[in-house]
């Protein structure tokens, strides 16, 4: 199993500090998320041969790997225009993921869940473009479900997942979006959701969120009243309502050997703190 930080509380950081300071925190693994300077949100990556090399030489010099990448583009948009954009945009990536050496990506549906059966045509549009291409540089791909995405519950993602027919596609749960992936259901709890993802289930993301629903859907409250906004969080572990016991004993029970990434992002003023305490659990409740 790989236990990896996204850094990305540490992007405004030159490629090779970012690198020197997840090697001082004791990760052995970064998973690549966006930042301006390499690979932005929803926009072209700007990353060329020198910055590539940047980041290699800079891994290299810590003893750093990459576990996998994590772009962001709009690869299942309802506009064509958009869609094609993005397919540009991915196939750049899985050549700059290729040039690093790292076998690995990781990303989620995108679309809009308003317009979803449009969406889903767009997503497998962009799937009969990039899979022959994933297959061709040897990469793997991991999908997760995010708030506001066409595809926001658990058990139809997973479903998704399974029809691209894939060995090397698999599901990414993530954590810090438990309480939107279990739906309207509240006996879908964490233990359920991951074990229906069963051997598809390749990667984690760890971090706290509380439950939107809660206190009859008053943990929150949204104005404009009915406003279709999403509220989550990617807190320290602990810090919400993630039921952790069930999270950890059915990782250890299912026998993960995946990728655990620990991704907080709230706490940018006491980002290696959080980034410490954060390897120190994940190691300790995955070891149990």
């Amino acid at each position: 199993m790989k236990i990896a930080i996204d850094p990305y509380m540490f992007r405004a950081l030159p490629l090779h500090d970012m690198v020197r300071t997840v090697a001082e925190l004791g990760y052995e693994y970064i998973e690549l998320s966006p930042r301006d300077d390499f690979m932005p949100f929803f926009l072209h990556p700007r990353a060329d041969d020198d910055r590539v090399t940047e980041l290699r030489t800079a891994l290299r010099t810590h003893g750093v790997r990459l576990s996998s990448v994590l772009p962001l583009y709009k690869w299942s948009s309802p506009d064509e225009t958009e869609r094609q954009a993005a397919v540009r945009y991915w196939k750049r990536m899985i050549q700059i993921t290729a040039d690093l050496g790292c076998p690995l990506m990781n990303s989620e549906f995108n679309g809009r869940p308003d317009r979803a059966a449009e969406s889903e045509a767009a997503f497998w549009r962009s799937m009969e473009e990039l899979l022959p291409v994933f297959e061709r540089e040897g990469i793997a791909l991991n999908l997760e479900a995010h708030p506001d995405d066409f595809c926001e519950e658990n058990a139809p993602a997973v479903d998704l997942v399974r029809a691209v027919n894939k060995p090397w596609v698999n599901y990414l749960y993530c954590a810090p979006h438990s309480f939107h992936l279990s739906g309207a259901d509240p006996r879908t709890d964490v233990a359920a959701m991951m074990r229906y993802a069963g051997d598809k289930l390749q990667h984690v993301h760890i971090a706290d969120t509380f439950d939107h629903k809660g206190s009859s859907a008053l943990r929150y409250i949204l104005n404009p009243p009915g406003t279709p906004a999403r509220i989550h969080q990617h807190l320290d572990i602990g810090q919400g309502e993630v039921d952790w016991d069930a999270f950890f004993t059915t990782l250890r029970d299912l026998r993960f050997d995946g990728v655990a990434t620990a991704c907080v992002f709230a706490w940018e003023e006491r980002a290696r703190e959080s980034s410490s305490f954060m390897l120190d659990r994940i190691r300790k409740e995955l070891a149990a």
